[in-house]
């Protein structure tokens, strides 16, 4: 499953240091995050719970970038 969210992120680099964290996660099988456009686009694995890895998403991003926020 793929889904689009927009983002909040402060500048570029954030947005490439969030992007190569969140490729980490466990249940995200890839993630593009776009700072122009502030969203940020993620294949979920096949059994991976969505709700779950968004947590997880968020968390890892907030390390990174403490103003990250999924807006939608």
């Amino acid at each position: 499953m793929k889904k689009s969210f927009k983002i909040e992120v402060d500048c570029a680099n954030c947005a490439n240091l969030v992007e190569e964290k969140v490729k980490n996660v466990k249940g995200v099988k890839s993630v593009s995050v776009v700072f122009m456009t502030q969203k940020m686009k993620i294949e979920f694995d096949d059994d991976a719970d969505p709700e779950t890895v968004l947590k997880e998403v968020l968390r890892v991003a907030k390390k990174v970038e403490p103003d990250f926020e999924i807006l939608s």
